[in-house]
């Protein structure tokens, strides 16, 4: 595992190289992944501006801030993505927020498309889900927990949902969109604070 890790950190791009990718696919009226259609394009194009404006809105309190910086362990967040992923363009920029705390937390990200057997060793529930956070600490080189592919109400919204009607229809994945924009990642931080205080020095040991 650590080879295959270590090759996809080698082929990672940084959160503002990422956004400057989706910026030129946009132009390009294009997406990444294998596959190339309209559909993916204008997903593209919305995750974009949806990105910016996170980028732009979203806030930490104080409280969770000073939680985030005493996280004192360097790892690295390897995300697995792609640009037309809606869920994404909403967890992603929080997580990017949340690194931009502590200099001990380093986002990298890759393309799932590109990642297969990288993608293939962090399904959630048999499925290659994105976004999916690896966390990576850096002095062992181990995969101390993985995050995502939503936060963890959204998870249960979305598990309810299938139980009683099979599939996601459009209408719950816009019903999902709305949701998302009610929390501003406040769910998000809440479930990566907890996670950063489990990776204690003794799980690597």
């Amino acid at each position: 595992m650590k080879s295959l890790i270590n090759s996809s950190l080698r082929n990672s791009i940084s959160y503002q190289n990422y956004i400057d990718l989706v910026k030129q696919l946009v132009e390009n009226n294009s997406s990444t992944g294998a596959e190339k259609t309209e559909a993916l394009a204008n997903y593209t194009k919305l995750n974009l501006r949806r990105m910016k404006r996170w980028d732009k809105k979203i806030n930490i309190s104080e409280e969770a801030e000073n939680r985030i910086k005493q996280f004192n362990n360097s790892v690295t967040w390897l995300i697995i993505t792609e640009s037309w992923c809606g869920d994404a363009a909403h967890v992603i920029p929080v997580l990017n927020k949340i690194a931009e705390l502590n200099s001990n937390i380093d986002i990298k990200i890759v393309f799932r498309d590109e990642n297969r057997e990288l993608m293939s060793m962090f399904l959630t529930n048999g499925g290659e889900a994105i976004p999916k956070l690896i966390m990576i600490d850096n002095e062992s080189g181990e995969v101390v927990n993985t995050y995502g592919p939503r936060p963890s109400e959204a998870t249960s919204y979305v598990n309810r949902f299938k139980a009683m009607h099979g599939k996601l229809t459009p209408d719950f994945k816009e019903d999902l969109q709305h949701w998302y924009n009610k929390d501003k990642g406040q769910n998000i931080i809440d479930d990566v604070i907890e996670l950063l205080g489990e990776l204690k020095p003794t799980v690597y040991q």
